[in-house]
């Protein structure tokens, strides 16, 4: 782990650092005692030093006093008292240096230093007591004899020559001195040079650390900042790549996991998105579809108003000119007041089939054409139908042929009276455009699951240029004008909308030979069977193979 080789670099430079420490601690250390023992030996050399210009100065003094040039005996206690006090203070000395390790180096010299001292110190007795004692200097005694006197008095002491002692001493504790003060430069240069290794060391296992650091980081942190840019980008795809099982290897791990987890986030936002979106435009498709609705759904309502008002003004118009015809002038017979009441009543009736069908256009426009949906067999809307027919047949003198019976299976599932509507505006319309003698023939069948019902004329037929129109409202071909000049063109838009609310299809197709010749036109009714139990057929018989004339 990166944290634990940090932590070892760390440790092993602390640990040189408390080595340091510790050799610089041990080194002023060593260095200080030199330094003490340096002064020592200078402290004792200076004592001799004083010690022999001291006992000079005493002797200057008891020459004067015996030569009778003066004398002060406080500056002889004086310097009597200094002279102690320089033999206590290498006495001191001495043992100092024995505390400190200074004697340790030459016993000889340490037993030479104690030996001078106890010269010295009974010297000083010896001296004191003499010069006391010592009378002042007779006329006839020479000079000579009284310098070697004094000379006996100071410079000899049990036989030891004083002079030469403290010459010694001096030449000695200087000589110790020099090795102390050279000892204490040794110690300084190794001081100095144990403190410029450790320094050089720490800085080449600082630099050697900074470098292996720094490689080492180099690498995954640039690979972690690249990875941070990229997530800031909005690059939730980028892997940072850092194998291993270090920390920043931990770190980039954390960092793909996090941006996987993003990403993962990201997508189901946009799938949210989306859906949102597909629901938003399926929502304003649904309100768009509504929107035609209602627009086609007043578009119609004003058509139905307009066609309303084009088809009735005709009719009312009729009855109320042959009503205002009648009741003009004077009194008729009673065969004109019938032959107008009669003509009222046939206007009448056109009204009334003009409005049923204006009503069941406008049902089928208005997208509120109501089904009692339900099992119903075929048959009895089909007798029905042809009940109603029949009386229009035997006025046009057209006939009306069955071909074939009606197949086992013929329940549908839908609305019985709207079925026998439909049946019956199918055959209507082939008996109104049919020639007076011909016939009209349907016929029933099964292909499947639908039930087929074709009807079939023997009338004007339609000109193929108007096939494609036959289904649009109030359309009426130039051959059906002739032919019937009154009619609404609602039939058929009827017929096939009740067709297409029951799950079926109708189809027209036509035979057109010219206007003065015959021609046909077949209806072709397709009807979903029902699958599920059979209705109840009606007991009564079908009028399957008669014809009806006029």
């Amino acid at each position: 782990m990166f944290r634990r080789r940090l932590s070892l670099v760390l440790l092993l430079l602390a640990a040189a650092v408390v080595l340091q420490g510790v050799a610089a601690v041990f080194a002023v250390r060593e260095a200080e005692r030199q330094v003490v023992r340096g002064r020592v030996a200078s402290d004792i050399l200076q004592r001799f030093v004083d010690l022999s210009a001291t006992k000079q100065r005493l002797r200057t003094w008891v020459t004067q006093d015996q030569i009778g040039a003066g004398g002060d005996p406080a500056e002889r206690d004086a310097l009597e008292e200094r002279m102690r006090t320089h033999v206590l203070e290498l006495a001191s000395l001495t043992g100092e240096a024995v505390a400190i390790g200074l004697a340790a180096k030459d016993a000889t010299e340490q037993a030479a230093r104690l030996d001078a001292l106890q010269v010295l110190a009974q010297s000083m007795e010896n001296l004191s007591a003499a010069i006391r004692q010592r009378p002042p200097l007779s006329p006839d005694v020479q000079a000579r004899q009284a310098w070697d006197a004094l000379a006996e008095v100071f410079e000899k002491s049990n036989g030891r020559d004083l002079r030469q002692l403290i010459a010694e001493s001096i030449e000695r504790e200087k000589a110790a001195m020099v090795r102390e003060r050279e000892a204490a430069d040794v110690s300084l240069a190794r001081m100095r040079a144990l403190w410029m290794g450790t320094a050089l060391l720490l800085a080449l296992v600082a630099l050697g650390a900074t470098f292996y650091f720094g490689h080492g980081l180099r690498r995954p942190l640039h690979a972690l900042a690249s990875g941070a840019r990229a997530l800031q980008q909005g690059q939730l795809q980028h892997r940072i790549d850092l194998p291993g099982r270090d920390e920043f290897s931990d770190v980039a791990r954390s960092m793909n996991a996090m941006a996987e987890e993003l990403e993962s986030h990201r997508r189901r936002e946009e799938q949210q998105r989306q859906l949102l979106e597909a629901t938003v435009r399926e929502r304003t498709a649904d309100l768009h579809q509504a929107n035609e609705s209602l627009r086609r759904t007043d578009v119609r309502r004003r058509q139905l108003l307009a066609d309303i008002s084009h088809e009735l003004r005709t009719p009312t118009t009729a009855i109320r000119g042959e009503a205002e015809v009648t009741l003009r002038g004077a009194d008729r017979p009673a065969a004109e007041y019938r032959e107008a009441l009669g003509r009222i009543v046939d206007t009448s009736r056109q009204l009334a089939a003009v409005i049923d069908d204006l009503l069941a256009m406008a049902r089928t426009d208005m997208e509120t054409l109501s089904l009692v949906r339900q099992p119903v067999s075929i048959k009895q809307p089909l007798l029905d139908a042809l009940g109603q027919a029949a009386a229009l047949a035997g006025e046009c003198g057209v006939g009306l042929v069955a071909e074939g019976r009606l197949p086992p299976q013929r329940t549908v599932f839908g609305d019985a009276q709207r079925l026998t509507q439909l049946l019956l505006l199918l055959l209507d319309n082939a008996i109104r455009y049919s020639q007076p003698g011909s016939t009209v023939r349907w016929r029933a069948s099964n292909q499947g699951d639908w039930l087929l019902l074709e009807v079939k004329d023997e009338g004007i037929g339609i000109p193929p240029e108007e096939l494609p129109n036959i289904f649009d409202r109030h359309f009426r071909g130039s051959v059906a004008r002739l032919h019937r000049a009154s009619g609404s063109g609602l039939g058929l838009p009827i017929a096939r909308a009740l067709a297409q609310a029951h799950g079926g299809t109708l189809e027209i197709s036509s035979r057109f030979a010219g206007p003065e010749e015959a021609g046909s036109t077949t209806a072709t009714l397709c009807l979903p069977l029902w699958q599920g139990p059979q209705a109840d057929d009606d007991t009564r018989p079908a009028p399957l193979a008669e014809d009806t004339q006029a």
